[in-house]
């Protein structure tokens, strides 16, 4: 709960503060309330139920200042044209995390569990001075327009009124926007409550995957735990092929409204899926395409970009508010699948566990179906007028040389 509260709050401060030292602080801080959590408390004996809750809520509070301040930092440096793909490949840095942490505390917590929170909290820390030392989170900061300010093609045609309008953009930081007035940003609600949807769906599936193979297949631990890494495999080929499609379709929903089309299907045949290892991890990979895809699309390139809104106007900054006000809101979804799953698991049983998971995902998409039309009306309109032009083009080509052919 402390973490939802503190999406809210820091994409808010975000926006205020420079991004290095909002992120710094949040890592360096939150390396240190794990540090007292984990390893001070083994140390020095105190298990005290009072310890653990005021350590750990500080560790929520302070996490929370990561997710929107990098976002906000990418979203600074890339343009809309490219900003799918390379969110997409960042967004697969949770995946990867969730496996490389896992492989960091199998190898030492043969020495102690309190050793797989000092090398992670000393981690952190490092990369936290790191993180102060050597992120430059804004073009803007160094003297250089942001990508979406100033194309190649309109650079040689700048006049003294231009010149000027950007001399101001790069001296001038923009005004932060309030939290109602990011909330009143068009999309912002819509896909706040879609995440919040999906996201219950995406850390339910990931965190009880590895319970549901023990019990529904009879496989040990160690196995379940192996093959439910596949989840995250397929949510970082998601990511990095769903953001690249919608660069190149120039959009955004039209991609995601498929994808979450595709995923109560996805569910349900996984529901089904045989106890052979191949057969399943392939099932699992492409539920983790569809679902955990859409999720880091949803929480990186989409939110980036309503954060962008066109208007701002460049005068206002809203990057990091929007997406602690996304990621927040599906905070929110994923800690309520946390406690309704095992209640339906015990009650129905896990196919009524699955059946709730669509459910979800049809309402992923419902909350956004008004987007998901407009945004593939626009798509395809615009795919057909390119689509004329070109043949209105090669025809007016065809007879300026048939008329040439004819006058010689």
């Amino acid at each position: 709960m402390d973490k939802q509260m503190g999406l809210f709050i820091s994409g808010a401060v975000g926006d205020r503060l420079n991004l290095k030292y909002v992120l710094a602080f949040g890592m360096c801080s939150s390396s240190l309330t794990v540090f007292m959590f984990g390893v001070v408390s083994e140390w020095l004996h105190l298990y005290n139920k009072m310890w653990y809750v005021v350590f750990w809520s500080l560790t929520g509070l302070l996490q929370s200042t990561g997710w929107p301040t990098v976002v906000a930092v990418i979203g600074n440096w890339f343009g809309k044209s490219s900003r799918g793909f390379v969110m997409g490949v960042w967004g697969a840095s949770p995946c990867v995390g969730n496996i490389v942490g896992t492989c960091i505390v199998n190898a030492v917590l043969h020495f102690g569990y309190q050793y797989s929170f000092l090398v992670t909290s000393c981690v952190t820390f490092g990369f936290g001075i790191v993180i102060l030392f050597s992120l430059i989170p804004s073009p803007r900061d160094v003297g250089l327009l942001g990508p979406d300010e100033l194309s190649p093609d309109e650079e040689p045609l700048l006049g003294e009124e231009k010149t000027r309008s950007i001399e101001s953009t790069v001296s001038v930081r923009p005004k932060a926007v309030g939290l109602c007035h990011a909330c009143c940003l068009p999309g912002v609600v819509a896909y706040s409550f879609a995440y919040a949807c999906l996201k219950f769906v995406n850390y339910s599936f990931f965190f009880w995957l590895p319970f549901y193979l023990q019990m529904a297949y009879g496989w040990k631990e160690d196995k379940a735990d192996l093959l439910s890494v596949w989840y995250d495999v397929g949510g970082i080929i998601g990511g990095i092929l769903i953001g690249y499609l919608s660069d190149k379709l120039e959009s955004r929903s039209p991609v995601v409204g498929l994808m979450l089309a595709l995923s109560p299907f996805s569910l349900y045949i996984y529901s089904e899926a045989p106890a052979d290892l191949t057969k399943n991890a392939a099932l699992m990979t492409f539920t983790g395409i569809v679902i955990g895809g859409v999720a880091s699309l949803i929480s990186t390139a989409v939110s980036a970009d309503l954060g962008r809104h066109p208007e701002l106007a460049n005068s206002k900054e809203a990057l990091s508010t929007v997406t602690g006000i996304i990621d927040g809101t599906g905070s929110f979804g994923a800690a309520f699948g946390q406690i309704l799953v095992p209640i339906i698991m015990k009650a129905f049983g896990w196919k009524s566990v699955f059946y709730v998971f669509m459910l979800m995902t049809i309402l992923t998409l419902l909350c956004i179906i008004q987007i998901v039309y407009r945004d593939t009306v626009l798509l395809f309109q615009r795919i057909f007028r390119r689509i004329f032009t070109v043949n209105a083009t090669e025809g007016l080509i065809n007879a300026d040389r048939e008329i040439t052919s004819l006058n010689q």
